[in-house]
């Protein structure tokens, strides 16, 4: 986790940036991951804000650097919440990010996701089979697992990034990041960050953060993408399991590139 790290290398600036200016995300997440989701925030040196009502949402938005919005715990409030608070940010031209969680088959958050889409997200960050079902190329995953590896969703990818004009992160044993002009594959990680429970939901939040603190969206979405695989590592040399490695992710997100 070395600042001489070859991965980390080109996106160094990031992270210190993101230590720095310690940005502001507000996170409509899913509830089963608001915890690691705040936390990890925490550890990287930005700071979280919570909350999904449309009586709330909307306006605390103003306060924000950046916007992630996650679709993993639909509730009745965000299903309000969600659209106008993507609204207020797209108005105040404010980054974002979609993570469209366990999209596929569901009846509500699948149309939302393509629905949002039309909002031009900074970035959107999934796992392969929410890529392709956001792009209406397939009927996605088991939940958040996803059917697909990157590779198989590197048409859908490029096609959401053409419409979007921003970056598109698409998470697997080796992660792809691509614009309509660049791309990038990292292969880093660890095999224990699909087994906690929210660390796609961080990664989510952890790319609005750089994205704050970064204009590039591509730039922002590998900054993030190669932070938390190094982290992951660093976690898994030190962790018996996965609950020990969460405790330690937490740690790793503080320590890369220092």
């Amino acid at each position: 986790m070395s600042p001489r790290d070859p991965d980390l290398a080109p996106v160094a600036h990031v992270l210190e940036a993101v230590r720095g200016r310690q940005p502001l995300v507000h996170c409509l997440t899913a509830t089963v991951s608001m915890g690691i989701v705040a936390d990890g925030l925490l550890a990287a040196g930005a700071r979280p804000m919570m909350t999904e009502t449309l009586e709330e949402a909307p306006t605390l938005t103003a306060l924000a650097d950046a916007l992630v919005i996650n679709l993993g715990t639909l509730s009745t409030d965000a299903m309000d919440g969600i659209p106008a608070t993507v609204a207020v940010a797209v108005q105040d031209a404010r980054p974002w990010v979609l993570d469209p969680t366990a999209i596929g088959i569901a009846p509500v958050r699948t149309p939302l996701a393509r629905t949002l889409l039309e909002s031009r997200p900074d970035v959107v960050r999934g796992n392969a089979s929410e890529v392709l079902a956001l792009a209406g190329e397939g009927h996605g995953g088991r939940g958040a697992d996803s059917r697909a590896v990157p590779e198989h969703a590197d048409r859908a990818a490029e096609a959401i990034a053409a419409r979007t004009g921003g970056a598109v992160a698409v998470s697997g044993p080796t992660d792809l990041v691509l614009s309509s002009t660049r791309r990038a594959r990292v292969e880093r990680g660890t095999a224990l960050l699909p087994r906690v429970t929210g660390t796609g939901c961080l990664l989510a939040a952890l790319t609005a953060a750089c994205r704050a603190v970064e204009p590039d969206p591509f730039t922002a979405a590998l900054a993030a993408t190669t932070w938390m695989d190094l982290a992951g590592e660093g976690a898994a040399q030190r962790a018996a399991g996965p609950g020990s490695f969460r405790m330690h992710l937490l740690d790793a997100l503080d320590e890369v590139g220092r």
